[in-house]
């Protein structure tokens, strides 16, 4: 307490007429009073500058997170539109600006629709009702670059709530098309490559294929034409005699005259041996036309040309032309049906066959007895050709490898290591069944070919 305050305080006491003591009193009571003032304000000083330190701390993380989302925003390479309630501009990043070639400032208030094509500007100006529904936004739109052109792109857009999750406007963000395009122009022209690449490597198993059957080929086509060609040699000869006969009909010859012609050109035996001649050669011919439709099935992509067969005539085709393309004939086990009709591509079951049939003749060379054993088992929607051999069997190492491209457990030179993986493709993907490969307990390896029936 000052000098001026004590004097005053005496002044008051004398006036009330305090005694000595009870003045000693006042004075211990206003000393005591102005204590408890000066410490409540330390403590509320204290407080304020606490208060103070915090404020400073948040007002800190407040202004490094504001930076943050400003960079973030900023650094994004879709556009980014933030919209009030009723669809008018609030804020806008710099990847849009740089798009339409104007700044926040001359976009902020405007409406969202004039950033667009006249075509999209309906369904824009629908976004606020939509956010108001609870419904979001996902399509593709064209926004007006700097030049006033439309730009493709894929729009997202979402509600945006304030500190009292209170709907307060939608948020905007859009990706342009013509990366997204590009990109999927790029894996559709690889895609397509791969498929283009993927038949010519089928058609250029097939090739390999047909090349190593080329002999028994051969011979199936050689039998009918060597009877055709016979048949017309003795047709022709038949075709002079006749004609020569006919002449002397015609020529007003003797009864006894024609009767020895007859007998001297053996007419009555050319008659009986015309029919049988002209359904031989029929025959052959069918036989021959036979042939090369299987051969042009097998050789010509079918991709998709569904339709009904025999199976077991397939198999039965299958297991001839492999046969007469080798010298060692193994003992064959044939256990098929006289006919199974199935619904499938017959040009890819039919190279299949070849392929397993012709590893399986492989495998047993070298063998003491080679043996082959070919069995059909038919269930309600399935047909299952199992096709066994009686060699040495496959390494457990190699099952899981047995389909891969390339791999082969033959010599450099005897093998493409494509037969099986190209197999393996057309009977789960072209074909929709599936191919299975296993050890048998007695030895030698077992192909298990699934079709649908």
């Amino acid at each position: 307490m000052n000098h001026s305050a004590h004097n005053r305080e005496n002044r008051l006491t004398d006036q009330a007429g305090l005694s000595p003591q009870l003045k000693g009193q006042a004075r211990r009571a206003d000393d005591h009073a102005w204590i408890e003032v000066i410490q409540q304000m330390d403590t509320i000083y204290a407080d304020l500058v606490h208060y103070q330190v915090e404020l400073e701390k948040k007002n800190g993380a407040l202004e490094n997170a504001q930076r943050f989302i400003e960079s973030v925003i900023s650094s994004m390479s879709d556009i980014l539109i933030v919209c009030d309630i009723n669809g008018h501009i609030q804020q806008t990043n710099q990847a849009l600006e740089d798009l339409i070639g104007r700044d926040a400032a001359n976009l902020k208030g405007i409406s969202l629709e004039k950033l667009f094509d006249e075509r999209c500007r309906a369904r824009v100006a629908e976004f606020p009702e939509h956010i108001r529904s609870g419904s979001l936004i996902d399509c593709e739109m064209d926004l007006l670059d700097r030049d006033n052109q439309p730009v493709p792109l894929a729009i997202n857009c979402n509600a945006r709530f304030d500190d009292k999750n209170r709907l307060s406007g939608l948020v905007i963000t859009g990706r342009p098309m013509g990366e997204l395009r590009r990109a999927y122009s790029e894996l559709h022209q690889a895609h397509e490559e791969l498929k283009t690449a993927q038949r010519q490597l089928i058609q250029s198993e097939k090739m390999a294929s047909l090349g190593r059957l080329v002999a028994g080929v051969a011979h199936e086509l050689n039998n009918p034409i060597s009877f055709l060609f016979a048949n017309m040699h003795a047709l022709k000869g038949y075709q002079t005699r006749f004609h020569q006969y006919i002449e002397a009909v015609h020529g007003k010859t003797s009864k006894a005259e024609l009767a020895r012609l007859r007998k001297d050109l053996g007419i009555d035996a050319m008659m009986d041996d015309i029919e049988p001649l002209v359904e031989g050669s029929l025959e052959g011919a069918e036989r021959v036309s036979e042939i090369v439709q299987n051969l042009r099935r097998f050789a010509t992509p079918q991709e998709g040309q569904r339709s009904r067969f025999d199976l077991a005539a397939t198999i039965k085709r299958a297991t001839s032309w492999v046969l007469k393309a080798i010298t060692s004939q193994p003992q064959i086990d044939n256990h098929c049906p006289d006919e199974l009709i199935i619904d499938n591509i017959e040009g890819y079951v039919h190279q299949i066959l070849i392929n397993l049939l012709q590893n399986a003749i492989d495998a047993v060379q070298g063998q003491p007895r080679p043996r082959l054993e070919i069995k059909v088992e038919v269930s309600a929607s399935m047909v299952h050709v199992h096709i066994r051999d009686n060699g040495q069997g496959i390494a457990e190492k190699d099952l899981v490898k047995l389909f891969d491209p390339f791999f082969t457990t033959k010599a450099v030179g005897s093998g493409t290591g494509l037969g099986l993986y190209i197999s393996y493709g057309l009977a789960t993907e072209q074909c929709r069944g599936d191919l299975r490969a296993a050890n048998r307990p007695g030895g030698g390896a077992e192909f298990t070919l699934s079709l649908p029936r």
